[in-house]
C-alpha cells in the first residue's frame, strides 16, 4: 500500500496503554516497506477542545451565509479533515471507557462527521461524501466480551455506524480484553500479533 497512513492514539496513558503498544506496533510493520507517509495525531496527549456553539453555528450555515468568524470556527475541523482525507489508511487504538469510547476520540469524530462537508442529504438519508478507505481499530479494555458475565460493547457498533455515514466502510476490529490484569496483557500481545500478521496481509494484498 502507497499513500498515506493517518494513525490516531486516545488513551491519555501514554507508555503505560496497551491500546497504544499494540498500535505503534501495527502501525511499525505498516510503514516498514517505506511507501506510506505517517499523519500522526495523538488525542490522547492533546485532545482536541469540545465542539462549541461557534462551530456548531458554522457547521450548519451554508457556505454561501458564513461569515469570517465562521470559516475561523472550522478552521480545526478542516484540519482533520484534510488529513482523513488524504489518508489511505486510518489506524486508531484507543480505550474503551465506560463502554464506549473516550471523549477525545468523540470530539474528534464530531469535527469531522459534518453536514454537507463529509456527508450530505438525500430524501432516503444521510449520504456518504468521502471516499472508502480501509479502517482498522485497535481496543482496549479492562474487562471482557466473551465468556460468562461479559460486558456490553457500545463502541464497536457506534463506530462502525458512524464511519459509515462518511463513507469509511471498510473497518475492521481487534479487541483485547482485560487487559489490566498481567495475564490479561499476555493474551492481548499473542492475539494482537496475530492480527497485525494478517491484516498486513490482506492491506498488501
Amino acid at each position: 500500500m502507497t499513500g498515506c497512513l493517518l494513525h490516531l492514539s486516545a488513551s491519555p496513558r501514554g507508555a503505560q496503554s496497551q491500546s497504544r503498544k499494540a498500535g505503534a506496533q501495527f502501525v511499525r510493520h505498516l510503514l516498514a516497506p517505506g511507501d506510506l507517509m505517517l499523519i500522526r495525531r495523538d488525542l490522547g496527549a492533546e485532545p482536541p477542545p469540545a465542539p462549541g456553539a461557534a462551530f456548531i453555528q458554522a457547521s450548519l450555515a451554508g457556505d454561501e451565509a458564513r461569515s469570517a468568524a465562521d470559516h475561523d470556527a472550522l478552521a480545526y475541523s478542516e484540519t482533520l479533515l484534510d488529513e482523513l482525507e488524504r489518508a489511505n489508511l486510518v489506524v486508531i487504538d484507543t480505550p474503551m471507557h465506560n463502554f464506549t469510547l473516550p471523549a477525545v476520540l468523540k470530539a474528534w469524530i464530531d469535527y469531522v462527521v459534518r453536514p454537507n462537508r463529509s456527508f450530505g442529504f438525500s430524501s432516503r438519508g444521510k449520504v456518504p461524501l468521502l471516499k472508502n478507505r480501509p479502517v482498522r481499530v485497535i481496543i482496549a479494555c479492562g474487562g471482557r466480551f466473551s465468556g460468562p458475565y461479559p460486558q456490553q460493547d457500545f463502541l464497536t457498533p457506534y463506530l462502525r455506524y458512524v464511519f459509515g455515514v462518511i463513507g469509511l466502510t471498510d473497518i475492521e476490529f481487534l479487541l483485547l480484553e482485560q487487559v489490566i490484569r498481567a495475564e490479561g496483557q499476555a493474551a492481548a500481545a499473542l492475539l494482537a500479533e496475530d492480527w497485525i500478521a494478517k491484516q498486513i496481509t490482506l492491506l498488501a494484498g
